[in-house]
């Protein structure tokens, strides 16, 4: 058990003596991150820069900014992946075999191939390998190697286990444990070598080495080499390490670097003879040391398939950081190099690492850190001179002294050190502390403590030398600037002036002197000013203020090429004198990537080199190889991954691919341009760059051509959402950009939105229609309208007509009633005359009855009797009444007449009587006229109501009037 832990504290120790001193940026993204299963065993990449993972769940994707899930039918877990040249994503998994590629949507759609391979082969295990050569493409699973070459499957079946598939040298390589290394050639395996290791050793990887020489990786027998047929055993200082944390996976770096995902240990990268150049393990910011995959994409950077989880390490970035102590907690407050030794001043004292002179970027350095003993505490600044290490301390000022601090002077507080002298060695400086000026001399090669130089009760924190004016000049953050003036012998002030916001400052507050271009310019809350000593005022820079933009900048470094860093507002940033932009002869770059990293109010720049710049940081330093961060200025790529319709269920309409004629393109089909309905009129769309270590520094600008009027302003939002946008055809355009100004090609999406129901060519039609029908209506409303108006006009007319001709009737009328009433007139006249002459013969034979009486009738004279024989037959004559029915008939519509035809009973003597009735004449004006007694004429009524069948109860005359009606 003792031997054991030694030996697991001696691989502990090796790897962290081969541990790099700076560490690429690493991004962790766990299960819960792309929402799928833990494992992911295989990775690849296409044209597209998307990334492809073979995981538990499924196959995974990702194009920095977006993860999608594609499970396979049968839910298996994928294997292997493999992207062809063409599009196509060959996938392996349990018992099935097949590829995705994208619908006429743009979306990945699995494709399954186990029908096109043999029936008798179609059972089989787990596919771990894919490996594609010359448009064919080779799946391996422990019992069989299946081959597909133009839609023809051939299985090839192995009397052992099929524990490796490999291509190098564009030769593709398996392992059959029963034969040894087998290399595939004109349809069959041939035997490459049949060393006996080869029986009970795992190849992980074969690799190409030198010239025909192999690399070959074994799971737990560390590294061989194969030339030709022979296999030779390549012993190297880390063999313990190789056999103890076993090696998964292993990929090419470069040309001299290998890189080898281990089991224990995380990735390694190692070079030709075994040695171990960088190492990313837990300790470093992966999340598990037992990888399963490893990859390297088109930028050189790596993707680790971890057992749980999938890790990026920024490789190829120019970005790295470095943490003096292990447990990484120390702030980076200075830096400085000397003797090929890094000093580090931090939160908790100095710590220094020896830099290897063979390399040019520092980060690659191999040698740890160590503490400098003395200097536990604050370090706030390293300054060298005199080719000597000054410490600026909490507890005053120390100068370095082989490997141990020596203090110069014990006083609260030391900010920085400033010579004052043009030459070097310098035999004076200054030390800026909490209270004032501290005078340092350099005699002997030791620096002495002269005491106090100004004691102004003031923390001046940045000093500067002005050797024109042999001065000092000092800011402090709330009080404004010093100017101290020294004589000729630098021993003394003899003069101090402070220079406020009445002497030109913009403020009194946030002012930082600095010497840039051999001047001595302030940093001011708006841009960077500079002092006039013929004015006596503060004005903006002549030569500065327009090359740095108008704000609050609390820290400013020149380099050795003449270009300035600076800090502001917890952003870093450089304005590179040595590029130029546009009409400028400068170009400024900024860096996202350190945005609130560095030590906010104590920031600290050290700019050694073009290939290496360190930035002081809330945990260690930030180490920016400049030279190589221009030239990882690539092409931008930008891939519109998703559009959906929003608030719809299965709403996508592009899943992220574009497909011309069956194969991938880069833009979209014109015939493949989607109609999306009027009530679906809102869509979101999802856009991402797949230049993976630069997300932070990536901005998207969009615009829907025909809907925006501009392009919107750069943002680092990935997505966008158009709601209820009118009918009609849009292009949706969008573009990226990075800190460094390239942009990217403009990516068109193009969309149509059908009109509503109401604006369609159908419903153009129903309208027409309809309008047509509606005026047929209104014609023919207007037509029955004018019919009606007609008809009405018409029994107006009619109505006018009767009216005229009821007038007519009634004027005839009354012209009749007024001949009636005259006729009546008449008939009463003649019937007054007849009763009259009735009477009066009556009268007169009344008047000769007794004459008649008294003489015998006998012997009366003739003529007397001719006159008697006169008036009975006057009384009895009926020429009158004939006359008189005839006017009565007449008069009265034929009374008569009718009244015989209904009843023709009736006797003359009878009509007399209903026509006397019909004068509506009394009885007695009746018997006068009918010669008769009353009693006479009431038996006539009698003997009438009898034949007319008419009850005494009923008016005769008003039954008279009915029945001649």
């Amino acid at each position: 058990m003792k031997r054991v832990l030694l030996t697991f504290l001696f691989i502990i120790n090796t790897v962290y003596l081969w541990a790099q001193l700076g560490i690429s940026q690493i991004n962790n993204f766990s299960s819960l991150n792309y929402k799928g299963g833990t494992q992911n065993w295989e990775i690849d990449q296409d044209k597209n820069g998307i990334m492809y993972f073979a995981n538990n769940e499924g196959l995974l994707t990702y194009n920095g900014k977006y993860w999608k899930l594609y499970p396979l039918p049968n839910k298996t877990i994928v294997r292997s992946v493999k992207v062809a040249p063409d599009g196509k994503i060959f996938v392996g998994a349990q018992d099935e075999v097949g590829y995705f590629f994208p619908n006429e949507f743009g979306v990945l759609t699995f494709n399954s191939l186990k029908d096109l391979i043999p029936a008798a082969d179609r059972k089989f295990a787990d596919v771990w390998d894919i490996v594609m050569s010359k448009n064919e493409v080779y799946f391996r699973s422990t019992t069989k190697i299946f081959h597909l070459k133009d839609t023809i499957f051939n299985a090839y079946k192995s009397k052992g286990v099929w524990e490796f598939l490999g291509e190098a040298n564009q030769r593709v390589f398996a392992q059959d444990t029963s034969k040894g290394l087998l290399s595939f050639k004109n349809g069959t395996w041939d035997l490459i070598c049949n060393h006996p290791d080869l029986k009970n050793i795992l190849i992980t990887s074969i690799l190409p080495f030198n010239g025909d020489t192999l690399l070959i990786t074994t799971n737990k027998n560390g590294l061989y080499l194969l030339n030709g047929a022979t296999l030779t055993k390549k012993k190297t200082i880390n063999d313990n390490i190789f056999f103890n944390h076993r090696i998964y996976q292993a990929i090419t770096i470069n040309k001299d670097w290998y890189a080898l995902a281990t089991v224990s240990s995380g990735c390694l990268i190692i070079n030709k003879e075994g040695e171990i150049i960088q190492q990313y393990n837990y300790d470093d910011g992966l999340q598990k040391n037992n990888l399963r995959s490893i990859f390297k994409d088109k930028h050189n950077n790596l993707w680790l398939g971890l057992d749980d989880g999938i890790d990026f390490i920024a490789f190829n970035n120019a970005i790295k950081y470095i943490y003096p102590d292990k447990l990484k907690q120390a702030s980076g407050y200075a830096t400085s190099i000397l003797n090929s030794t890094l000093y580090v001043g931090t939160s908790n004292g100095v710590f220094a690492s020896p830099i290897q002179s063979q390399i040019e970027d520092y980060s690659y350095s191999s040698k740890s850190f160590s503490e400098i003993n003395g200097t536990q505490g604050q370090v706030w600044n390293l300054n060298i001179i005199n080719n000597q290490l000054l410490i600026a301390h909490e507890d005053g000022a120390y100068t370095l002294n082989g490997n141990k601090a020596q203090q110069i002077f014990h006083y609260p507080g030391t900010w920085q050190f400033q010579a004052i002298s043009s030459y070097s060695p310098t035999d004076q400086l200054v030390a800026g502390t909490y209270n004032g000026l501290h005078l340092i001399s350099y005699q002997n090669n030791q620096f002495i403590n002269k005491g106090v130089l100004a004691n102004i009760e003031e923390s001046l924190r940045f000093i500067v030398y002005d050797a024109n004016a042999n001065a000092v000049w000092a800011s402090h953050p709330y009080r404004g600037i010093f100017k101290f003036q020294l004589n000729s012998s630098k021993t003394k002030i003899i003069n101090k002036q402070l220079f406020t916001q009445k002497n030109g400052l913009p403020s009194t507050l946030g002012n930082y002197v600095a010497k840039i271009k051999n001047r001595v310019v302030v940093a001011t809350l708006k841009g960077i000013y500079e002092y006039d000593s013929v004015k006596q005022q503060f004005s903006p820079s002549p030569t500065l203020f327009k090359v740095f933009e108008p704000t609050n900048y609390q820290y400013l470094k020149e380099d050795s090429y003449g270009n300035v860093w600076f800090v502001t507002n917890k952003k870093v940033g450089v304005i590179d004198f040595n590029r130029k932009e546009g009409k400028n002869n400068y170009n400024v770059v900024y860096f996202p990537e350190l945005n609130a990293k560095v030590v906010a109010g104590f920031e600290n720049i050290y700019p050694y080199n073009s290939k290496n710049i360190f930035i002081g940081a809330n945990k260690g330093l930030i180490h920016i190889n400049y030279e190589k961060y221009l030239e990882n200025i690539k092409p931008l790529e930008l891939n519109l991954t998703q559009v959906n319709l929003i608030n719809q269920k299965d709403s996508l309409i592009f899943g992220g691919y574009f497909i011309n004629e069956g194969k991938l393109s880069k833009t979209q089909n014109e015939n493949q341009i989607p109609k999306i309905s009027f009530q679906n009129n809102s869509l979101h769309f999802e856009y991402a760059s797949t230049l993976y270590e630069q997300q932070n520094n990536i901005e998207y600008s969009y615009k829907l051509k025909d809907f925006d009027k501009s392009w919107s302003v750069w943002s680092s939002k990935s997505e966008k959402d158009y709601t209820n946008l009118p009918n009609g055809k849009y292009t949706f355009e969008v573009k990226a950009r990075n800190n460094l100004g390239g942009e990217s090609q403009t990516m068109r999406y193009c969309f149509i939105i059908l009109p509503p129901w109401y604006q369609t060519w159908w419903f153009y039609i129903l309208c027409f229609f309809t309008l047509c029908f509606i005026i047929y209506l209104i014609i023919l409303r207007q037509k029955k309208k004018y019919l009606k108006e007609q008809e009405y006009l018409r029994k107006e007319h009619q109505l006018e007509k009767e009216h005229n001709e009821n007038e007519i009737v009634k004027l005839q009328n009354e012209k009749l009633e007024a001949d009636v009433n005259f006729k009546n007139k008449e008939l009463a006249t003649t019937t007054m005359h007849l009763m009259q002459r009735g009477k009066l013969l009556s009268k007169i034979k009344e008047e000769l009855l007794p004459i008649v009486k008294t003489e015998n009738i006998e012997e009366s004279p003739e003529e007397f009797k001719k006159i008697l024989s006169l008036i009975n037959d006057a009384e009895r004559a009926d020429n009158d009444w004939e006359h008189f029915a005839i006017h009565f008939d007449h008069v009265h519509s034929n009374f008569l007449t009718k009244l015989k035809e209904r009843i023709p009973t009736l006797t003359a003597n009878d009509l007399k009587l209903c026509a006397y009735l019909k004068m509506n004449l009394s009885s007695k004006e009746i018997a006068q006229l009918m010669s008769v007694t009353i009693r006479a004429v009431e038996v006539s009524r009698y003997r009438l109501r009898k034949k007319l069948d008419v009850t005494s109860d009923t008016n005769l005359f008003n039954y008279l009037i009915e029945i001649t009606s």
